[in-house]
């Protein structure tokens, strides 16, 4: 009986541990699993604050790219209305002086103008003289009439053929006029064909160049380094490449300012390179300007033989070349200065061969017009005169 009840407690006991372990086991699972959700939900968490941060550097940066063009596009706004500016001043003092020069010219009208009256006075007494003569003629005519009925046969001819020939001589010169009235306009007619279709040919669309530079920087402390211990290396990178460079408070950027497109390309490319290298100083600036002015002369060159190649032009002087290619990099009224010039070289081969002129001679004068506007800065004269004296200098006919 004992032994019973003792197997049966036993059995009851095991079947508790059994039942606690099996509890145990379950709440583990379940401890488990709360705490894998508690790691997904912190996951999410993660993600959701990456999240966010990445859509707040994206605005950030979108942000400051928005600026960067705002501000680009001030610069050249700026350069813009000053340059409006000039050419109204220019277009004023042009003006004035035409007025001055239609005052001269009114001037000398209103004085012919007197000496026409006195000329047409004299020419009224000229004529009241030449009716006395003319009713003295008439009475000499009427008496030679009488005397032309005692005149020979052959007399009475000849009188009659030299009256013909003052007749037709006046219907030749009056035809003679009408033609050259009706040449002229057909020469006019002509001549607006020519141009109309020489224009049509060579229609091309220009882009201006910007007379500012804008430079974007990988960060602020690269602004830092550019700038240099008390402005050393920017005060460089200015006496090297003759442009001026802008620092504000736009964030990750440089602006270069200067007039002289090819100083500007080379400012751009060393602080590009230098940028890329990393090593910033007076020494390194030095080496990578004369190593991008180098780069820019191969440029200008290259552009000097394709502008050559494109219009089928066998050959030019190479400093002819160079200075050509130097026109790439400079503008005039909104125009690329080379694309003008190659635009006018097709427009003058076309109608040189509209009229049957030299059509290669008129394609290197409209090519080679303007070339002259890339040495005025050295020599203070009109660029048409320095151009053609610079080209006659290397073998160009004038």
């Amino acid at each position: 009986m004992n032994l019973l009840i003792f197997l049966g407690l036993a059995i009851l006991a095991l079947a508790l541990v059994f039942t606690v372990f099996f509890k145990k086991s379950v709440i583990d699972r379940q401890i488990e699993k709360l705490n894998d959700l508690e790691d997904e939900v912190e996951k999410a968490k993660l993600k959701a604050k990456e999240i966010v941060e990445e859509a707040e550097k994206d605005a950030s940066s979108k942000a400051k790219e928005i600026e960067l063009k705002a501000k680009e596009k001030a610069y050249q706004i700026k350069e813009e209305v000053e340059k409006e500016a000039r050419n109204l001043k220019n277009e004023i003092a042009q003006k004035e002086a035409r007025i001055v020069k239609k005052e001269e010219i009114l001037d000398g009208k209103i004085e012919k103008a007197e000496n026409k009256s006195l000329e047409l006075e004299k020419i009224n007494n000229e004529l009241e003289a030449k009716r006395k003569e003319i009713d003295e003629l008439k009475v000499k005519q009427e008496e030679e009439l009488s005397r032309v009925s005692e005149l020979t046969k052959a007399d009475a001819r000849e009188i009659l053929l030299h009256k013909i020939r003052e007749e037709l001589t006046h219907d030749m010169a009056v035809t003679i006029r009408e033609f050259e009235t009706k040449l002229d306009e057909e020469k006019e007619k002509i001549s607006q064909k020519i141009l109309s279709t020489a224009i049509g040919k060579a229609a091309a669309d220009y882009v201006a160049d910007a007379t500012v530079s804008v430079i974007n920087l990988p960060n602020d402390e690269m602004k830092g380094r550019i700038i240099g211990r008390e402005g050393r290396n920017i005060r460089t990178i200015e006496a090297l490449t003759g442009v001026d460079v802008i620092i504000d408070d736009t964030p990750e950027a440089v602006v270069l300012s200067c007039f002289d497109g090819v100083k500007r390309e080379i400012a751009r490319l060393t602080i590009e390179k230098l940028i890329t290298d990393g090593r910033i100083h007076p020494g390194k600036i030095e080496e990578i300007v004369n190593k991008c002015r180098k780069e820019v002369e191969k440029e200008i060159i290259a552009a000097g033989e394709e502008a050559l190649i494109e219009l089928s032009i066998p050959s030019m002087h190479p400093e002819i070349i160079k200075t050509l290619g130097r026109l790439k990099y400079r503008t005039s009224y909104g125009q690329n200065v080379l694309t003008h010039s190659i635009e006018v070289a097709k427009i003058a081969s076309t109608m040189a061969a509209e009229i049957g002129a030299n059509v290669e001679l008129a394609k290197r004068g409209g090519l080679l017009h303007d070339i002259g506007k890339v040495l005025v800065n050295e020599i203070e004269t009109s660029h048409a005169i320095v151009g053609g004296e610079f080209v006659k200098k290397f073998g160009e006919k004038q």
